[in-house]
């Protein structure tokens, strides 16, 4: 015999082949005959893949009908279009769902494929299934985080417009309430609106740190020295009716965070979980040190794998559903009565430790609870040492020249006012363009800018520069909606940073500071 006979002959699987292949195939498979009737095609084979996909055996599988299997009868409607094309007819693959022996279902991707005899008629229909479940909740991990950084965007946007507003309503308030004497009647009200102005800017800080624009202050903490550090005023919040359990590993490791935001993310946490509870409530905090791998951060926003400190806070409290988790990290979403919250506290749990480059992992249901767990980077950096800060020193005004450049008119204003009562020569402008004209008009003599180099559509830092060149004595106080970087080409000794709204003594401090420094 031909070699060349022996070697086609070879080639060609046995049936006992076909069938191991068929039965060790990782996707499901199964395969049809006959003519396409109302509940579809006569299943005649099925594999093991695909009975341990929906929980039937395959033998019950050959029992039941397509319209029985495919959730949407849809399905039904589009393979009965295929069919009508006949055995010519090339690979179909659309996605939809297969209903489980628990009745359950299970995201699928399915293939259409006509098989042959060797005169090209149509034998049999083979359709494969993948179990496409994890790559769905990829994908709607992906939406939902383009979703939260879109509105976080929306969020920073919002905040330097209240930021503005802010600045002028504590400003004056703060003008009058030094102007009026110590008798006045209105000073107690005064104080009011001064609080309520700052209780609105601690809720733009929480926007920023959600829109992951505000600048942190990181060092390396110890995360359970920072609950230890909390529990008696949690304790008093929490109140008899609810109990606190922790639960913390002794050689849980070291993050690298802002302590002040992390402090915030903490007690968020746990007063939300109080808030959840009723009496006899109970609240649980947990560290731990965990090394995750990707598929086990499946569910988690951009995951990463590595090595994290897990800080986790359940309760045993009402729960949320589907509904609420899906929106459960959008700023003014809350499931609190109206008054009773502003929606910005998960919200600001979300962008502090996105921006720490962390995540925040949910479970929950209704009427069983909720956990949430926060996983940071851990750290074999040593917790840093915290220098104590010098109280400023008695503010005194100056006669030197300033210029304003704030593109928000009622703003400079008051600025302008509030350094012209302290003895300074002050000029405003609302424009970079203005502010030009005026330096030429001012020549040499300004020794000191305040404005905003983030402002929109602004070129504060060119214009500062070119002062600077012609001015090496020149000094910058910036003033933006969140805190931004140095300018680049500026002795870091001659600019500092103050954050809108900022208090009148703060704004009289830095000026001065910054016209004493020396060199």
């Amino acid at each position: 015999m031909p070699k060349s006979a022996s070697t086609s002959k070879s080639s060609t699987p046995s049936s006992a082949v076909l069938s191991r292949m068929f039965k060790g195939l990782s996707e499901g498979v199964m395969i049809t005959e006959g003519a396409f009737g109302r509940n579809g095609w006569q299943i005649t084979h099925a594999n093991p893949a695909l009975a341990g996909m929906t929980g039937f055996s395959a033998a019950e599988l050959t029992d039941l009908s397509l319209a029985k299997l495919h959730k949407d009868r849809g399905d039904l409607t589009i393979m009965r279009s295929w069919a009508k094309k006949g055995a010519a007819t090339k690979p179909l693959t659309r996605e939809g769902y297969l209903k489980r022996q628990d009745r359950s279902f299970v995201f699928v991707a399915w293939t259409l494929s006509a098989l042959t005899d060797g005169g090209g008629n149509l034998v049999n229909i083979m359709i494969t299934y993948q179990d496409m479940t994890a790559n769905r909740q990829l994908r709607e991990a992906l939406v939902h985080s383009q979703r939260l950084d879109a509105v976080g965007r929306l969020a920073g946007g919002v905040a330097h417009d209240f930021n503005n507003l802010l600045s002028v309503i504590n400003g004056y308030t703060e003008i009058l309430h030094h102007q009026l004497g110590e008798n006045s009647g209105v000073r107690k009200e005064l104080q009011e609106i001064y609080q309520a102005g700052q209780r609105a800017s601690t809720l733009v800080h929480q926007l920023l740190a959600f829109g992951r624009r505000q600048k942190m202050a990181p060092r390396v903490i110890e995360v359970n020295r920072l609950v230890h550090e909390h529990v008696d005023i949690l304790s008093r919040l929490l109140g008899e009716h609810r109990s606190l359990e922790l639960d913390l590993d002794e050689n849980t490791g070291n993050v690298h965070v802002d302590p002040t935001q992390l402090q915030q993310v903490f007690l968020n946490l746990v007063l939300n979980a109080r808030d959840a509870t009723k009496k006899n409530g109970r609240i649980s905090v947990r560290t731990q040190n965990i090394t995750l791998k990707g598929n086990k951060l499946r569910r988690a926003t951009d995951p990463r794998p590595g090595d994290y400190v897990e800080l986790t806070v359940s309760d045993n409290g009402t729960g949320m559903d589907e509904s609420t988790l899906k929106t459960l990290f959008e700023p003014f979403f809350t499931t609190k009565s109206e008054g009773k919250g502003t929606g910005l506290g998960l919200a600001l749990v979300y962008g502090v430790i996105k921006q720490s480059g962390g995540y925040v992992d949910v479970e929950s249901e209704s009427g069983r609870g909720s956990t949430f767990r926060v996983r940071l980077p851990r750290t074999r950096e040593p917790v840093s040492k915290v220098r104590g800060k010098l109280a400023p020193l008695p503010v005194t005004g100056g006669r030197e020249t300033l210029l304003i450049i704030e593109e928000d008119r009622i703003v400079g204003k008051m600025v302008e006012g509030i350094l012209a009562a302290d003895g300074y020569d002050v000029t405003t402008c609302t424009s970079v363009a203005a502010a030009e004209v005026a330096m030429d008009r001012l020549g040499g003599s300004v020794h000191l800018v305040i404005a905003d180099p983030t402002a929109q559509n602004s070129d504060v830092a060119k214009i500062v520069r070119k002062l600077h060149r012609g001015q090496k004595g020149l000094r910058l106080l910036s003033t933006p909606n969140q805190d931004s970087d140095p300018i680049t080409g500026i002795p870091a000794k001659h600019q500092t940073v103050l954050t809108k709204p900022f208090a009148l003594s703060s704004l009289l401090y830095e000026v001065r500071s910054l016209l004493d420094v020396k060199g």
